[in-house]
């Protein structure tokens, strides 16, 4: 989540617990499928996704209770808005468009988690998805991507599952093939 992003107000932590049958215990990590089972059948609640405020300009969120100890999120996306390159660290995750559509832009390369500041990416590693609603997606470590509603009327809404718990976010700017670290965010800069 960026500084600019703004929290749903009124909205409970845990709104949508995973089904206790279907959660893995505290000592089992979720799996991909299992975070992309949790984000595609909350996605699918379509009263959660109505319940979430959509403001005008900045985006939305309600943090979930995502299953095994995951963290999970409701996001709300006005029309124009992204989140910039980012990845999420050690953290596995998944996400689900649940209204409107989102594109997610991502590279097909791992990047080097420490020791950096510019790399020359190499030709042919850009991916580009379109996620309409009910489309989603699960990634493993230090995927680097960038969600955007590329809308200019419509709000999206999307369910996001991570584990463990995002330890940071690393924040990257885009110039041609030149990818640049630029900051990292630690959970109390979003939470």
């Amino acid at each position: 989540m960026s500084s600019t992003t703004t929290p749903a107000p009124a909205t409970k932590p845990g709104a949508h617990p995973a089904p206790a049958d279907e959660a893995p215990t505290s000592a089992t990590a979720p799996t991909h499928a299992q975070l992309l089972d949790f984000v595609r059948r909350t996605a699918a609640d379509a009263e959660l996704v109505a319940s979430l405020p959509l403001a005008p300009e900045g985006r939305t969120w309600v943090r979930l209770e995502g299953p095994g100890g995951s963290e999970a999120w409701l996001i709300g996306w006005p029309p124009g808005t992204g989140t910039g390159w980012h990845d999420h660290a050690d953290s596995v995750g998944a996400f689900t468009t649940a209204q409107g559509e989102l594109t997610e832009n991502s590279l097909a390369v791992r990047l080097p988690s420490e020791g950096w500041k510019t790399l020359e990416l190499a030709a042919g590693v850009d991916r580009h998805r379109a996620l309409p609603a009910g489309r989603g997606r699960a990634f493993g470590t230090h995927h680097v991507h960038e969600v955007l509603n590329e809308s200019t009327t419509e709000h999206a809404v999307s369910v996001h599952a991570y584990y463990p718990p995002l330890p940071l976010i690393r924040r990257f700017s885009r110039t041609g093939a030149v990818l640049r670290l630029e900051q990292v965010e630690q959970p109390e800069d979003w939470q």
